[in-house]
């Protein structure tokens, strides 16, 4: 009795949790049709583009681009849509920093989307001017491009073989412990 209970209350775990995925798969492509438009900037350029419409009559529709201080769709900048059956498309050029609402209304006077759209401002690239080296550049083993006088280079010698001499007394050293 208490295994049948334990069964049934698992299996109606097992069955929510695999529908849970099922239910947000379902409301995805539901919430991306809402809006049939995509629109993108590009520097000063605002662009859209839409799968939405049919065409009639040899047009495909309007989209407008519309700043905050204006109201509806025949206030704001109308571009022509134009393109295939696949896809239709856009664009304004010289659109200064703001956020613009796009409306992209088909032939069929149906509204194919509506979405905002942030243009920023235009970042100014910053030049600053840097002296060049004056013997290239400094590549190498180190020090390889410098000219070292010749204590420096005596000293380092020096070093390199006091080391070496160390090197080999410490391993013979170790080899026969009876040795100096």
């Amino acid at each position: 009795m208490r295994n049948s209970a334990l069964l049934r209350r698992t299996g109606l775990t097992v069955a929510a949790a695999a529908a849970f995925p099922l239910a947000l798969t379902a409301a995805g492509p539901a919430a991306a049709r809402v809006s049939g438009i995509s629109v993108s900037t590009t520097g000063s350029t605002v662009s859209v583009v839409t799968s939405a419409c049919t065409q009639i009559n040899g047009s495909w529709g309007t989209a407008s681009l519309l700043n905050s201080s204006q109201a509806n769709f025949a206030q704001g900048r109308q571009v022509a849509l134009s393109g295939t059956s696949v896809s239709q498309s856009a664009a304004w050029s010289g659109v200064g920093p703001g956020t613009y609402t796009v409306i992209v209304v088909c032939s069929n006077q149906q509204t194919a989307g509506t979405q905002s759209v942030i243009v920023s401002a235009p970042a100014t690239p910053t030049v600053t001017a840097r002296p060049s080296p004056s013997r290239g550049v400094m590549g190498g083993l180190g020090g390889a491009a410098r000219d070292y006088g010749p204590v420096t280079m005596g000293v380092g010698a020096a070093l390199v073989g006091t080391g070496v001499i160390a090197g080999a007394w410490f391993l013979r050293r170790r080899s026969k412990p009876h040795r100096l």
